[in-house]
């Protein structure tokens, strides 16, 4: 069957790798049939269960046809198919991405149409069934609701709401999609920047157990508050990442926003050597063929290459006109 998975605009590739990262983390197989501006199709055995891991997707459907996006082939389309609702009520939202000026609300009202004369009953308020209709880069996917993500849990997880925060900390839905990139699943996961704790909080929440260090013990207390304001556990360490408390290859995997400015230089000689040296020992303690999802503020691959890593995947995402993060995923 294809899957359509309805993705977030917030990023050109981040919300596509999330997706692939979590199917292959939990071992499902997938053939990636087109990648299209926020969205995704895939070929899989059955519905995968990851809706409540995804941070950049909005809604998962069971494509029931893919065709040119110009009014005459989605209506032919719409005629030809078979709807698989077995009488219940439906109702149909379609949504512009790119590449078309046809009208929603017509598209909506004609598509709608041509079900109801096959027997199947509207309901705008509480249908039974959801059909959606994506129109992005002259294509049309029409598919089957199975389920859409509560993006609004993140909202409720913003770093102001805590009872510990500090200016500059990732935004919950960015931290989640981090976490899922490096393939966690419920082994041993370590942030050793921790700062407030957001990246442990997200990990601890799909079911990974949490190491947090920092090299300030305010920062440590803090995520202590945060973890316990939302019921998590986790170990928590006053270190420094240069010297990493872990025995080697005890780690399944790394997430972490690397410090920056001169609240990085507290104890290291430069943001080049913190670099350099804290790389080495999250090499030290992942284990192989695991990996490491690296967040900072310059380019790390001569570094992540100098230490033993290969780097898998590059991403940037501008935050203002005087910060772009690097984002870097390593694998040992």
């Amino acid at each position: 069957m294809k899957i359509a998975f309805e993705l977030s605009g917030e990023h050109a590739t981040l919300p596509r790798a999330e997706v692939i990262a979590c199917l292959e983390s939990l071992n499902i197989a997938f053939r990636e049939v087109a990648f299209m501006d926020q969205l995704l199709i895939v070929d899989v055995q059955d519905v995968p269960p990851i809706a409540k891991r995804l941070a950049m997707t909005h809604h998962i459907l069971e494509v029931v046809f893919i065709c040119p996006a110009n009014i005459k082939s989605i209506l032919r389309s719409v005629s030809n198919a078979d709807p698989g609702i077995d009488g219940k009520t439906f109702c149909i939202r379609a949504k512009h991405i790119k590449g078309t000026d046809l009208s929603s609300t017509v598209l909506e009202k004609e598509a709608g149409a041509i079900i109801h004369k096959k027997g199947y009953r509207v309901d705008l308020d509480k249908p039974e069934v959801m059909f959606h209709l994506v129109l992005t880069e002259g294509k049309c996917v029409f598919g089957r609701l199975i389920e859409s993500v509560d993006r609004s849990q993140y909202e409720f997880r913003r770093p102001k709401q805590r009872p510990f925060f500090h200016p500059g900390v990732l935004l919950p839905r960015f931290a989640r999609a981090l976490v899922n990139l490096s393939s966690a699943g419920d082994g041993l996961l370590l942030d050793p920047f921790c700062g407030t704790g957001g990246i442990l909080i997200e990990a601890a929440l799909i079911g990974a157990q949490c190491v947090g260090m920092d090299v300030q013990q305010k920062m440590v207390l803090g995520t202590s508050l945060n973890l316990k304001y939302y019921d998590i556990g986790g170990l928590l360490i006053v270190g420094d990442a240069c010297a990493t408390p872990l025995r080697s290859e005890k780690v399944d995997a790394i997430v972490t926003d690397l410090p920056y400015g001169r609240s990085a230089l507290i104890q290291a000689r430069s943001l080049e050597h913190l670099y350099h040296c804290s790389l080495s020992e999250i090499y030290r303690v992942l284990k192989k063929n695991k990996k490491a999802v690296i967040v900072s503020q310059m380019p790390l691959d001569k570094f992540a290459e100098e230490v033993g890593f290969i780097v898998k995947e590059r991403y940037q995402q501008r935050v203002h006109r005087s910060l772009t993060r690097q984002i870097i995923v390593l694998q040992k």
